[in-house]
């Protein structure tokens, strides 16, 4: 049996600041069929080797992007890695099916609680409502999009609570691929 390769791109760029990323990615990278790739740590210049990072996902069956939610979205590195990366005629477009039928996962940290993302909540929405922009990137990319794992109001977690989330996050990659059927999706809800 072949191990499945899991490649996490994560995207924090105050990262040495998050306890509670930092407790989610050591949890991973504690796993042999992982590999956390650091994008802040690789390229605090935001000059990115893309050849380098196209043979990454070449290799990978899961791609994860893992990041802070910063203003409804990804943080600017994880943004500019793809729309550098992510080129047309190697991921999608004529020729573009590098990525097809590898899975794409979004985990994510929100400093506002689940209330905060609600119709009447802080931030006027359900959280489903800015995941569009990442659900069209895997369907663009030919790639199966997975429900994500967001994790709400991670300033204010307990450390019991942020050791169970690290573990279930852990549990659930040494899973893969292992996923029950109902968790992949690819359209749009």
């Amino acid at each position: 049996m072949t191990t499945s390769r899991i490649l996490i791109l994560y995207a924090h760029p105050g990262g040495e600041h998050s306890y509670t990323n930092r407790t989610m990615i050591e949890a991973a990278r504690s796993l042999p069929q992982v590999r956390v790739h650091d994008l802040y740590e690789c390229y605090p210049d935001f000059h990115i080797d893309v050849e380098y990072e196209q043979a990454q996902l070449h290799e990978a069956d899961l791609v994860v992007l893992h990041h802070p939610i910063h203003w409804y979205s990804m943080p600017a590195l994880q943004k500019e890695w793809i729309d550098l990366v992510l080129q047309r005629g190697w991921a999608f477009g004529p020729g573009g099916d590098a990525l097809h039928g590898k899975d794409f996962w979004l985990v994510a940290t929100t400093g506002g609680d689940a209330d905060a993302y609600q119709a009447g909540g802080r931030h006027g929405h359900p959280f489903s409502d800015f995941l569009p922009p990442y659900q069209q990137t895997a369907r663009l990319c030919g790639m199966r999009w997975q429900t994500p794992n967001i994790l709400h109001g991670a300033h204010h977690l307990s450390k019991e609570a942020l050791i169970m989330h690290a573990a279930n996050y852990r549990a659930r990659l040494d899973s893969y691929p292992d996923w029950p059927a109902t968790e992949t999706s690819t359209s749009t809800p």
